[in-house]
């Protein structure tokens, strides 16, 4: 186990790395091609319905916007689009998107750069997160250090065939302005104000610089016209919201409600997320393993069963544990109380300290209109990862679950700025 140095991971709650091989540097997502990304989908056989299933394949373009962009086109609302998982906008990624009410030929009459969308069948219901067996990845790091690179390539892959942090990776919180999980905070504690002048006024190194003037005037006057008048047109969902204000001045929560209900629902959910990355932090801060059992803990097995580990059974569930018939896993907390649920000392702790109760996940709930019931989340991920090595090139081939992250396992590799992997 090794202490991450960069304050931007430490930040999020990533704070260390499974390995202690030197990391091989190098950069992710030089060209889209270099990140591809493609859906394994639930096989589903509807012969009618009204929902058109069609395989999206984009290329730089930010699921959000790339969804809206295709609503703006057909002419419907964006809320008549449905997906099973949110992927990477550096990227080429191939994923399935349910369409309400729209036609084959409707999408064939559609030309829009870097997506493609190719109707494959119909359905009854729409797709909704998490309506997916997992995700696989193609991926090349290139300009890694070729000092002993094999060896550090093959020691992280052994490593990853164990276990790994399951960190939510840095685009969870958002990849140029990772404020996502802080704006969640500010819509819990029910700061709408302080929430929509986050997320439009609070600007970051790496924006250009008229975005971060715009930003900027916004965040220190609150006056949304001097924004409008120098944030990019393509910014729809920052202009929305203050075109929103600028009609309705005050009406802070109106323009939170601008926002897709999805990508409103991702501010809470982000933060669930940095509280779970937290508390797994600390676990390890602890000097506990990702798949050392102690007394208290959680386990979730391969068919849906769970269970608490006790003194007494800490042989069979390391047993259970090596076989990979369950793992251990930390509660993310929302609307039920953490008295009735076994969750740990250090997400409690954070609660309490932030002020933040069940019932403020309830009042959120309601306001996103999205529910925040809580989930347990495995503290380790293992894959089987196909790697090579040509001259500075690593390529990197493997698959994961649903909702877990490529980059969390590129990072093992890399140890390197968290930058240059988004």
């Amino acid at each position: 186990m090794m202490e991450s140095p960069f304050d931007l991971e430490r930040e999020l709650g990533m704070q260390y790395y499974a390995t202690i091989t030197p990391g091989i540097g190098g950069a992710l997502r030089t060209a889209p091609e270099d990140f591809i990304v493609e859906e394994i989908s639930l096989e589903k056989k509807d012969t009618s319905g009204p929902y058109l299933i069609c395989r999206l394949t984009k290329s730089n373009w930010e699921l959000q916007h790339a969804v809206k962009e295709i609503s703006r086109r057909l002419g419907v609302s964006h809320r008549r689009i449905g997906w099973a998982g949110t992927k990477d906008r550096n990227a080429r990624t191939t994923q399935l998107i349910s369409l309400y009410k729209v036609t084959a030929e409707e999408i064939s009459a559609l030309h829009i750069k870097d997506i493609a969308l190719e109707p494959v069948g119909i359905a009854n219901e729409q797709l909704s997160l998490g309506d997916l067996a997992g995700n696989r990845f193609d991926i090349r790091i290139r300009d890694a250090d070729p000092e002993d690179l094999a060896l550090r390539v093959a020691e992280v892959t052994d490593t990853a065939a164990t276990a790994l942090p399951n960190y939510f990776g840095l685009q969870r919180f958002g990849v140029v302005r990772p404020l996502t999980h802080r704006v969640g905070e500010l819509i819990l504690h029910g700061e709408y104000e302080l929430a929509v002048a986050t997320y439009v006024g609070k600007a970051f190194p790496y924006e250009k610089d008229d975005v971060q003037r715009a930003r900027t005037a916004f965040w220190e006057s609150r006056d949304p016209a001097i924004a409008l008048r120098e944030l990019p047109v393509q910014m729809s969902f920052e202009r929305s919201m203050l075109s929103h204000l600028q009609s309705r001045p005050g009406d802070y929560a109106g323009a939170l409600r601008q926002l897709p209900p999805k990508l409103l629902s991702m501010f809470v959910s982000a933060f669930q997320s940095y509280l779970f990355n937290c508390a797994l932090s600390y676990r390890l801060s602890e000097g506990i393993g990702l798949t050392e059992p102690v007394p208290g803990d959680h386990l979730i097995f391969a068919n849906g069963r769970t269970d608490t580990v006790t003194q007494q059974n800490i042989p069979a569930v390391s047993l259970h544990l090596a076989r990979g018939r369950c793992n251990i896993a930390l509660f993310m907390p929302g609307k039920d109380d953490p008295a009735t649920v076994n969750c740990n000392d250090a997400t409690r702790s954070m609660l309490n300290d932030l002020g933040i109760t069940s019932e403020d996940f309830r009042r959120a709930s309601v306001f996103v209109q999205t529910k925040f019931d809580g989930a347990w989340r495995p503290i380790a991920m293992k894959t089987d990862i196909q790697a090579s090595v040509e001259g500075t090139c690593v390529h990197l081939a493997f698959s994961l679950p649903p909702g877990h992250y490529a980059t969390t396992v590129c990072r093992e590799y890399m140890k390197t700025d968290p930058i240059r992997m988004v």
